[in-house]
């Protein structure tokens, strides 16, 4: 049946093409209209696969070679045409080969006062134009002068006829020989002329279509540079910025607004940042290497093919995917396989030993102590500053998220603290041996508190007593109503006409010393005071001293205000329209640190030289609008991304705009509903020490500042983007900090591992706190052990804690990613509390643990790199010991547990994303790649375990934000240097993960809708540790007592049931 049709329509086609009878061809015609006038596409491609395009074209040019061409035939073809050139790929080359340009284009001229066949020719011109050659043949044969014979003034006849002709010019100057033609020949300025006409005279919004079609040829003309530059200097900006402004009220107008704002963006001219050096304001230079010199910026020269402007949409349906490029995917079986093997002497690994300090303990301690004086001692372990970590339940998750959904808020010397860091890892000596890293555990926080009030009494601390708190402005409201008035200086003076450093005075110290778990304001001034950084940071900021615990509410994700993102950029394109209106006064710099308008009336103050602090540049624009720029990563030009800085001298209740001009990446979640975050010190001392999230009309954009080719690593420069929102301050002359996500410095990090050590049971908890190495700033990077103490000193309890299974995990390698320190902060809590299920997982598994890979990262305000300049989580493939210390001593530290025999069987290195929702994880595997590619897969050769999934799915059924649906498994070209590829295919681990945990929120279960906070990510960190012990339970080898403690406390009798049949059967 399918031959016969085919060979039917073959027959159409054959003889619409030679017969020279009227009827016939009309006839035929006819069945053809009929047939496309119903159904799919699919019938117009069938046709096109057996050669309709051919036909109809040359029945065209024979049409119209007559002496008296025939219309009614002509009309009934071009209709054809039009319909079925849309759908043929090749359609331009076919027009070219039957030379049906100038047949049509003849017709065309023939048939100006003849509106009627005139549109005919004008549908079949606009899409010969859709193929660039043909387009191009059009434009050198004289096509564009024809149509603008027929483009006129603002008139109410013939506007179909006009229409056509727009829209066929409009597909003409896709080509931009031809765009360059009607820039040389002057056509430009008449287009806004005719532009303007139609605006003006079309009050009724008739004609949308026509006043759109000029707008889509303008913006063609200037995807060229010279077609920019004539658009600019015929006042197009100002012509086009002036006539939207009345359509902006209209909707029914976007399609107007949006082709307006895209022509707009395009020719707004290019200009580099308002800044000396693109480089950080701060260098270090890495061992071995010479100092590290960006080139300076200059004036950036435009492209002469910028292309297509993306489209911008202010309703954004679908969340950015950062989708898998098939065209990365590893397809190479050879190096998808594991690949045992060293990048160091074997010898090399003999140092680690010291590091598991676990194989070695002889546990003499226990056979001295009865079970009275354990239990007394459990007693005493459970006083205040014991908080054990509880997972919390669904129902009381879902009890606070309803209660408060809806409340969404418009080198240094050495230290006391630093003694337990003195044997820092370091490479092979000349005679082969290794030092190897000292096995100490922390000092307890009660030393490091006492080290703390004395600071500024111990002689050799001349460090830490100069280290200082921002200042506060003096306002009698802070000394009468907030604080006593006994109240006394903390510690060393502040400027004068300033509150001392926090005049706060010790009596309210003291009385919210134990408010926030885990966290003593004195301790972490005594972390802070070793901490080593890049600029010799002397100040501490107040959010990190007083700390921080979530509020009682959630918060939901911001709803999108309609428009907000082309009035930004229309108020930008306005600065450069109407400069006088700009104020343009810098009022901080990095690099000045007393810019001359610091004491400006009616302006803000911004602060940032701290930990973790990031903020390089502010200029005021307008009396209540600041650009903010921030700083690179050190030794680099670029990674921006991260902020966080310190911002006083507001006024309440009034809307400041601050605009983060220097963004990198292409796409945020501000633009999805997500927040920045701030704290109010003065909400914080009326016992409210929260980070909220804060702001409106939030819109992330590409803006005109661009940057530098050499730091983009293209022949181009790229764009960068602008965040843009809006804060109200709660209150008059308060100090908050402004900040990208939750900060969590790497002071805050020791200061809580001090409060660990101490809160831990050490009758049941098992905790050690070495150093893996120093990093390149000279600060210890620290390594954790955490399991059960054995029962008892007796063999089978010794066999049975030393040969439990391993679990690696590590986080914070990019620094920027604060959420992953939030994660880790909910793992460890846990693993060292009372709950039983935290017991029972310790007499499970060993821990090893680095909660901060990047250390100087974090101190410095990185969003990415070391102090290197490189991305540590591309350097796993081949770390340098002097440059990536870091990376090169965790790698060491798996070889080491995989040459005994002792290779993790789960890896997970914690981190953020900031183009996704939820909470994920990324593994690895071989099958799944190679489908995903479109590989054969021999199943015989590949074979794989597919136990790399339990544990996702696992925790897509215990924790709330988590989401199996937004995993991955696939391997990457681009990420084969990453630790979870390496550690997979280098150490072998089948379980080898990245998780990544949003900046915004969920968009699923329990927390859909919600803007994720702290403790939702240390939920996570909890529940990540439940998802571990259900795996021990289901995929290992298990003892009946520990099945029988775990069917008491997790609702998996079944589950373990079958388990156990399993195993036995």
């Amino acid at each position: 049946m399918a031959e016969q049709e085919a060979s039917g329509l073959k027959v159409l086609l054959s003889t619409l093409q030679s017969s020279q009878d009227r009827d016939v061809i009309l006839n035929i015609l006819s069945v053809l209209a009929d047939l496309f006038s119903v159904g799919t596409d699919r019938r117009i491609h069938y046709m096109i696969s057996k050669g309709g395009s051919e036909a109809l074209l040359q029945a065209l040019v024979n049409a119209a070679q007559t002496a008296e061409p025939d219309y009614s035939i002509l009309l009934p073809l071009l209709r054809l045409l039009a319909k079925v050139g849309q759908r043929d790929r090749k359609f331009g080359q076919r027009v070219q080969k039957l030379e049906a340009i100038d047949v049509t284009l003849s017709l065309a001229r023939k048939n100006l006062g003849h509106h009627l066949h005139l549109i005919h020719c004008l549908w079949a011109l606009r899409v010969y134009a859709s193929s660039v050659t043909a387009g191009t043949t059009l434009g050198i044969n004289g096509a564009m002068e024809l149509l603008f014979k027929v483009i006129t003034p603002y008139t109410k006849k013939h506007t179909r006829t006009v229409r056509a002709a727009i829209e066929a010019l409009a597909a003409l100057l896709k080509s931009k020989s031809n765009s360059r033609r009607v820039v040389h020949r002057g056509y430009l300025c008449g287009l806004l002329r005719l532009y303007q006409d139609w605006h003006q005279s079309d009050i009724s919004n008739s004609y949308i279509h026509i006043r759109r079609g000029l707008l889509l040829c303008l913006k063609h003309i200037t995807n060229i540079r010279s077609g920019r530059e004539t658009f600019r200097c015929a006042r197009g900006m100002e012509i086009l910025f002036a006539t939207v402004q009345d359509c902006l009220a209209s909707k029914s107008l976007d399609s107007i607004v949006t082709t307006v704002t895209q022509i707009l963006r395009k020719c707004y001219p290019k200009e580099s940042l308002p800044l000396a050096t693109a480089s950080s304001s701060f260098s270090f230079s890495p061992p071995g290497s010479i100092s590290f010199q960006s080139p300076r910026s200059g004036p950036e020269d435009e492209s002469e093919e910028d292309g297509e402007e993306e489209v911008e949409k202010d309703f954004d349906n679908d969340d950015p995917e950062n989708k898998e490029e098939d065209d990365d995917l590893e397809t190479d079986v050879n190096k998808l396989r594991s690949r045992p093997g060293l990048d160091r002497p074997e010898k090399e690994l003999a140092q680690y030993e010291a590091m598991c300090p676990e194989l070695s303990h002889d546990f003499q301690e226990l056979e001295s102590e009865s079970e009275d004086e354990r239990g007394s001692e459990d007693v005493l372990r459970s006083l205040p500053f014991t908080h054990p970590r509880v997972i919390p339940s669904a129902a009381f998750m879902q009890q606070q998220c309803g209660r408060g959904k809806d409340q969404n808020t418009k080198g240094p010397r050495p230290e006391p603290a630093e003694r337990a860091f003195k044997a820092p890892l370091k490479g092979p000596e000349k005679d082969g041996k290794c030092i190897s890293a000292q096995t100490t555990e922390n000092k307890t926080t009660g030393d490091s508190a006492q080290n703390a009030d004395g600071l500024c009494e111990e002689k050799g601390s001349a460090r830490s007593c100069g280290l200082m708190l921002r200042p506060l402005p003096k306002d009698a409201s802070w000394d009468a109503k907030t604080f006593n008035a006994q109240c006394v200086s903390y510690c060393s003076p502040s400027p004068a006409g300033e509150v001392g450093d926090l005049d706060v005075g010790k009596g309210h110290l003291e009385r919210r010393q134990g408010n926030i778990p885990f966290h003593r304001p004195h301790l972490y001034m005594a972390k802070a005071g070793s901490t080593k950084s890049v600029p010799d940071y002397t100040f501490l900021a107040l959010s990190d001293f007083w700390g921080h615990e979530p509020p009682s509410y959630c918060q939901s994700m911001l709803e999108r205000k309609y428009a907000v993102q082309r009035a930004k950029i229309f108020d930008d394109i306005r600065r450069l329209i109407q400069p006088g209106d700009v104020i343009g006064r810098v009022v901080f710099d990095l690099e000045e640190p007393s810019p001359s308008s610091l004491d400006a009336p009616d302006c803000l103050k911004f602060f940032s030289k701290f930990e973790s602090g990031n903020l390089r540049k502010a200029i005021q624009v307008h009396g209540f609008e600041y650009d903010l720029i921030m700083n690179a990563d050190v030794n680099s030009s670029q990674h921006h991304q991260w902020f966080y800085f310190e911002v006083s001298a507001m006024k309440s209740a009034v809307p400041y705009r601050f605009n983060v001009i220097n963004c990198e990446k292409v796409n945020s979640q501000f633009n999805y509903g997500m927040q920045p975050v701030m704290y109010s010190v003065k909400e914080a001392l009326q016992d409210k020490p929260h980070w909220i999230r804060v702001g409106y009309d939030i819109c992330y954009y590409k803006n005109h500042y661009r940057r530098r080719a050499a730091a983009t690593g293209t022949t181009q420069g790229k764009s960068y983007y602008t965040l843009s929102f809006s804060v109200t301050f709660p209150h008059k002359d308060d100090v908050c900090y402004l900040a990208y996500h939750y900060p969590y410095t790497y002071s805050a990090l020791m200061a809580h591992l001090d409060m660990l050590a101490e809160t831990r049971n050490p009758k049941k908890v098992f905790y050690g706190q070495q150093t893996l190495c120093q990093t390149l700033g000279g600060n210890p990077c620290p390594l954790l052990t955490i399991t059960a103490m054995p029962e008892s000193k007796s063999r089978n309890d010794l066999e049975q804690f030393r040969n439990r299974p391993y679990v690696v995990l590590v986080a914070r390698v990019h620094p920027g990613e604060s959420n992953a320190s939030w994660v880790m902060k909910g793992t460890l809590e846990f693993l060292v509390s009372s709950d039983p299920i935290a017991e029972l997982l310790r007499k499970c598994f060993i821990f090893k643990i680095i909660p901060m890979l990047n250390p100087d990262g974090v101190i410095n305000g990185n969003h990415r790199c070391s102090l290197s300049g490189d991305d540590l989580n591309r350097q796993w493939l081949a770390p340098s010991p002097l440059l990536h210390p870091t990376i090169y001593h965790s790698k060491g530290f798996l070889y080491y547990l995989r040459s005994i025999g002792r290779a993790p069987l789960v890896f997970c290195d914690y981190h953020g994303h900031s183009q996704k929702k939820n909470v994920f994880l990324y593994g690895c595997s071989i099958k799944e790649t190679l489908w995903q590619a479109g590989c054969p897969v021999d199943t015989a050769v590949v074979t794989e375990h597919v136990g790399y999934r339990t544990l996702p799915k696992i925790l897509d059924k215990v924790a709330t934000p988590f989401s199996m649906s937004s995993c991955s498994f696939l391997v990457e070209k681009s990420r084969a240097s990453t630790a979870r590829v390496v550690v997979w295919q280098e150490i072998g681990v089948l379980r080898s993960y990245t998780m990544e945990s949003t900046y915004c929120g969920c968009s699923h279960g329990l927390y859909k809708g919600l803007q994720i906070g702290t403790r939702e990510l240390e939920e996570m960190g909890a529940k990540f540790c439940l998802g571990l012990l259900i795996l021990q339970l289901k995929s290992l080898p298990c003892s009946k007592k520990l099945i029988t403690q775990a069917a008491a406390l997790l609702d998996l009798e079944e589950e373990i049931r079958d388990f156990q049949t399993q195993r036995n059967s």
